[in-house]
């Protein structure tokens, strides 16, 4: 069923689990993930980037797409509809009049103030609809350089005080993980995690989960994520299959059929990350 964040993290929080997040891109990935989480009980979160809401027509059409395939697919784990670094209030405000039941307010790369301004108008008009709000502190490392400035981690004092001033849901802080394919060793502050996860008493959310190794996310679950974003690493295996499916079957002209050879390696991957996260059961 669909529903907004609030209680599938703030259980993952309280049982030191991670839900996870991963984007569609169109109706075959999603009904790829709703089929793998339901199959391993577990709760998930579909993000749509605004890029990927363009492609695939529109906030409407995605918002409805999800809704007939959860219905038709008889999908009975929890759901979320999330819009992925929404740039604007404008972008937030569609996704919700649309029927999106989280969004991501990305005011990150405007001064804390700014940030903090956009976020509470977001906030306020989120909170009558019953959708819940995750924001951005810091800045995630981008697809274009592939490792983390140590600059752009979120400070401690800034985290505390977008929370304290936005009643937003969730944190995304910006710890040293990155968008894309990393090009160096993913440098988290697990330190610095544990800390922003005390004093602002929220889920935490890490973006750029594609590539950190095993044993890093399962600290980084322990120091306070509950909620990991990945994109990346569905992309890749999916892409991988559906190049050697063509590769060996080179007069097949069926768009079902070359989109559908990348299905099982995508579950594949979507299985490792449930069973890595721990929210295998917890639907």
């Amino acid at each position: 069923m669909l529903e907004n964040m609030k209680d599938m993290l703030n259980k993952a929080d309280s049982g030191k689990y991670a839900v996870p997040h991963f984007n569609i891109n169109n109706l075959e990935w999603t009904r790829f993930i709703l089929e793998e989480c339901q199959e391993l009980k577990s709760p998930v979160i579909l993000g749509v980037s605004e890029g990927a809401i363009k492609y695939m027509g529109g906030y409407k059409t995605v918002s409805n797409l999800v809704r007939s395939l959860i219905s038709d697919l008889n999908i009975t784990i929890p759901v979320a509809l999330h819009l992925d670094h929404g740039s604007s209030y404008e972008s937030c405000v569609k996704a919700i009049d649309n029927g999106f039941t989280s969004v991501m307010i990305d005011a990150s790369k405007y001064p804390l103030e700014e940030n903090i301004n956009i976020t509470k108008q977001v906030v306020l008009y989120a909170k009558d609809k019953n959708v819940t709000v995750e924001a951005e502190v810091g800045a995630v490392g981008g697809e274009e350089d592939g490792v983390a400035n140590e600059l752009a981690y979120a400070k401690v004092e800034d985290a505390t005080k977008l929370v304290s001033e936005t009643n937003i849901d969730f944190l995304a802080p910006a710890l040293g993980s990155v968008h894309g394919i990393y090009k160096g060793e993913p440098k988290l502050d697990f330190e610095r995690m544990i800390k922003i996860h005390e004093l602002v008493k929220l889920p935490l959310v890490l973006h750029g989960g594609s590539g950190i190794p095993d044993e890093l996310i399962k600290k980084a679950i322990s120091c306070g994520i509950c909620k990991i974003n990945i994109n990346t690493e569905l992309q890749i295996a999916w892409s991988k299959d559906v190049r050697k499916y063509l590769a060996e079957n080179n007069v097949v002209y069926d768009p079902r059929k070359v989109i559908k050879s990348g299905e099982m390696a995508m579950k594949e991957m979507i299985k490792e990350k449930i069973i890595l996260f721990g929210s295998n059961g917890k639907a």
